[in-house]
């Protein structure tokens, strides 16, 4: 498979192999389940730039001396003239007295073209390890003597 980037249009759109999810086509990796879905370098780099433009977070907690409360978490999607493009129950479920439930609701944006990569800068120098002695040398005690084979003399 080659590596070399696909023309997308924008928006469009493909099921995800592994959890049957609506994806853009444009991805690498599944929002959903995060699994790879296709290996293409400049996708990738696009799913790196992407910003996160919306995240709320909450708490539903539940009183502890009441009966239980069953709840149902509903996404609704509208355009700018307040129309609803989409619509989704993400999941129901019940809470006992003194449970809690939280959800987070993230937004994220991708270009449609990956960003221009700057020359990578190194962070440090890593210098290269010394050539090991010759087998024939021998093998360096802690004080410094080296140990030679038979026949050979020791020298500091």
């Amino acid at each position: 498979m080659s590596a070399a980037a696909r023309p997308v249009a924008a928006g469009k759109t493909r099921v995800c192999p592994h959890c049957k999810a609506v994806v853009l086509e444009s991805l690498s990796v599944c929002p959903g389940c995060r699994h790879h879905l296709r290996f293409d370098v400049e996708a990738a780099q696009r799913q790196e730039a992407a910003i996160r433009a919306l995240e709320i977070e909450g708490q539903v907690c539940h009183p502890p001396d009441e009966d239980p409360y069953e709840y149902d978490i509903v996404v609704g999607v509208y355009n700018e003239k307040g129309q609803e493009i989409a619509r989704k129950l993400v999941a129901v479920g019940a809470l006992q007295g003194g449970e809690r439930c939280s959800v987070r609701l993230s937004v994220e944006v991708l270009p449609t073209r990956a960003p221009e990569k700057a020359e990578p800068v190194p962070l440090a120098v890593v210098p290269e390890p010394a050539a090991p002695e010759p087998a024939a040398a021998g093998r360096r005690l802690p004080d410094g003597t080296l140990l030679t084979p038979p026949g050979l003399k020791p020298r500091r």
